[in-house]
């Protein structure tokens, strides 16, 4: 941490030496450039993500990022990994057509204990059930209509629970508002690429309002065979007699996927980068949420807030990266409700209490049609017809109590603590142990997977909090904030086995996390620089021998810096940057070598994106992006890698007048050859995603 504190320090003194003359980039284009979504103040923004007690009283102690609607009306992000790029810290590594990985304040999170590890939420609700999640879980959020999405940066486990370990994204979706007007939105690129999107409200005879979002949207795919079509609404009902807002949202994707590129430096050329190797792999997913949110004053100053919600959701992916390529069916219902009681005990100490619970029934279905292909030994350990069908019911239930006390008008301190009690009832609909679907026995010792006997499991966490923040010269904050995350082994790596295991014996992973942060803003500048240091136990990994297993760890270290300045009256300048090492901490040995102290593969030292940003007029913007992608390690041993690459991206809209608007985007504008993702098998050796050539793409749109 030596040289990270020094770092720190540095840019610190740096960014206070600044000038204070004119108005913080962000607010200047706002002002300049004014948008129909209403943008909150990046300072002293009321985000549903953070605290209910910071929002309420002081600044949230810890790190928070929010994409403000102007941003993401410039962007119109054909993928959320374009508008996440802007969030220090993350590191989003795009796939093909709505895929990804995520990764926030941590490496590229892929493999066994992947998904589950940052929270994926809308308006402030899980995206997918506790215990069954989707690493591609962004990809069922409305982020298309999205008025803002916040970021919390590290774990947030004792304000949002289970999944929240290295982070929480919520996408905050339309609200019901009766002066918005309606907005239609229509965009056309290369490679067969078009999306509309609609948004309109409408007031009742009784004075509520029910406003409503559509986005269709349709891709050719840059690659071979690679397109999607996919289709979102979201309706938002405000009652005027109670105030409570229903919300519904509704998802469909239909996507065919193309798989890595393998060769060395294959992304580079121009025939592979287009080619697709698995031309008959998809996925199809289709998601609806329903939640009904009320606040109601109860008395003796205590104020409640409910949420109940229903969620729906079922895929078909075809899993092309795994030999004889089966087929995953996969559905879940699920309830629950999200509830909390606050309330003033004085004028310097104010409480919340609540209760988050929620049930799941949720099924699983691989099989395999064909046999596969390969050496004898795969055709026989890996059987047509079923693999594994199973059924898991879940609860969890989730008490927490966060208190915020401030002894001075500088100094404010908010502990919490939540404790979360997660169940599976598992119920195998097959014949338990590594068989065929009739009971036969497969050669070579048995079939690759396996089925383990009916179970229940139990897993119990508990999430504490403690941060400080003070206000040490008018503007300027800071904050030190110890946090706990946790994530509870997920259905899959517990009753998805192989080989000679039959039971996974798996504890929660833990991460332990302390970041010191200043943030601030004067009329030139706005600012906010943290370091962390985080250690993350019981990391859950698939070994050797194909075996989900629990105890590995990992260190994370870092500096994150988002900077705002006024280069000039209608110029500005905004950069998101970060510096960490992630780095394996256990004693395992892969290929014989221990894997102690080298780089996590898949984590760069260094990526960031810097826009420069130009308002010529009230009616126009432009803006200049410069992404970066430091190099990074693509094998745990430290033996291959990635070079890293830098991309321009280009975007200008103006008003025409009576409604009116256009914009222009240009990305790559170089056309680099570079890669979204790059990997490295034993099997196969170096292989890639291709990042997408030069693209130009063209918007009209309309108010009335």
């Amino acid at each position: 941490m030596r040289g990270i504190t020094a770092i720190l320090v540095l840019l610190s003194a740096s960014v206070v030496a600044a000038g204070e003359t004119v108005k913080t980039s962000g607010e200047a284009q706002r002002a300049a450039h004014p948008s129909p979504i209403p943008v909150p103040d990046r300072i002293e923004a009321i985000v549903v993500t953070a605290s209910p007690l910071a929002a309420a009283g002081g600044e949230f102690p810890g790190s928070l990022s929010v994409v403000d609607g102007s941003d993401l009306s410039l962007l119109n992000h054909s993928h959320i990994q374009q508008a996440l790029v802007r969030v220090p810290g993350a590191n989003i590594s795009r796939g093909n057509g709505q895929e990804y990985l995520p990764a926030l304040r941590s490496p590229v999170l892929t493999g066994a204990g992947a998904c589950g590890s940052v929270l994926s939420m809308q308006d402030n609700l899980p995206l997918f059930p506790a215990g069954f999640c989707n690493i591609n879980e962004l990809f069922a959020a409305h982020s298309e209509a999205a008025e803002r999405v916040e970021v919390i940066r590290g774990p947030a486990g004792t304000l949002h629970g289970a999944g929240a370990m290295h982070g929480v994204i919520n996408v905050v979706g339309p609200s019901a508002r009766s002066e918005e007007e309606t907005r239609l939105r229509a965009e056309a690129g290369p490679e067969d690429r078009w999306k509309l999107g609609l948004r309109s409200s409408a007031d009742t005879q009784k004075g509520s309002i029910l406003s409503s979002a559509l986005s269709l949207g349709q891709d050719g795919g840059y690659r071979a065979q690679s397109g999607f079509d996919q289709q979102k609404l979201s309706l938002v009902f405000r009652s005027a007699v109670s105030g409570d807002v229903t919300r519904f949202t509704g998802t469909n994707l239909e996507q065919e996927t193309a798989g890595y590129v393998v060769g060395e430096d294959a992304y580079r050329d121009d025939a592979l980068r287009r080619s697709n190797p698995d031309p008959d792999a998809f996925r199809n997913v289709r998601t609806a949420r329903l939640s009904h949110s009320l606040t109601r004053a109860l008395g003796s100053g205590f104020e409640l807030d409910i949420t109940p919600y229903v969620r729906w959701g079922e895929m078909a992916f075809l899993q092309h990266f795994l030999p004889g390529q089966p087929l995953e069916q996969t559905g879940y219902r699920s309830a629950g409700f999200r509830a909390d009681i606050q309330s003033d005990l004085s004028a310097t100490t104010r409480v919340i209490g609540g209760l988050d619970a929620e049930v799941t029934h949720a099924s699983l279905r691989q099989s395999q049609s064909e046999p596969a292909s390969g050496s004898d030994f795969l055709r026989e350990t890996l059987p047509v017809g079923l693999h594994y069908d199973y059924r898991v019911d879940a609860a969890q239930l989730s008490p927490f109590v966060l208190a915020a006390l401030s002894p001075s008008e500088q100094l404010s301190l908010e502990l919490g603590l939540r404790l979360e009690g997660l169940r599976y009832d598992y119920d195998n609909r097959m014949l338990s142990g590594r068989t065929r679907e009739d009971g036969s026995a497969c050669g070579f010792g048995g079939c690759r997977y396996n089925r383990p006997a009916d179970r229940t499991d139990d897993f119990a966490n508990w999430s504490p909090h403690a941060g400080v923040t003070y206000e040490w010269m008018p503007e300027q904050q800071l904050f030190v904030n110890l946090a706990h995350g946790y994530r509870a082994p997920q259905a899959t790596e517990l009753y998805r086995l192989q080989r000679d295991q039959s039971v996974a014996e798996l504890d929660s992973e833990a991460l332990r996390s302390i970041e010191f942060g200043l943030r601030g803003r004067a009329p030139r500048w706005r600012y906010e620089l943290v370091g962390f240091a985080m250690e993350k136990r019981n990391v859950i990994f698939r070994d050797a021998d194909f075996f989900n297993r629990s105890g590995a760890s990992t260190s994370h270290q870092g500096v994150e810096l988002a900077l705002g300045l006024q280069l000039a009256p209608r110029w500005s300048l905004d950069l998101s940057a970060s510096y960490a090492e992630h780095r394996y901490r256990d004693d395992r040995l892969l290929d014989g070598l221990p894997v102690d102290g080298k780089l996590v593969d898949s984590a760069p030292r260094v990526f960031g994106s810097t826009r420069l940003s130009w308002v010529p007029d009230e009616s126009s913007r432009l803006e200049l992006e410069w992404q970066h992608q430091g190099r990074y390690y693509t094998d745990p041993l430290n033996l291959h890698g990635y070079p890293g690459h830098d991309l321009l991206n280009l975007r200008a809209e103006r008003r025409l007048g009576a409604g009116w608007s256009v914009a222009l985007r240009l990305l790559n504008l170089t056309d680099e050859h570079y890669a979204e993702r790059a990997d490295y098998s034993s099997f196969a050796g170096d292989r890639y995603f291709p990042g997408e050539p030069r693209a130009l793409y063209g918007e009209v749109a309309l108010l009335f």
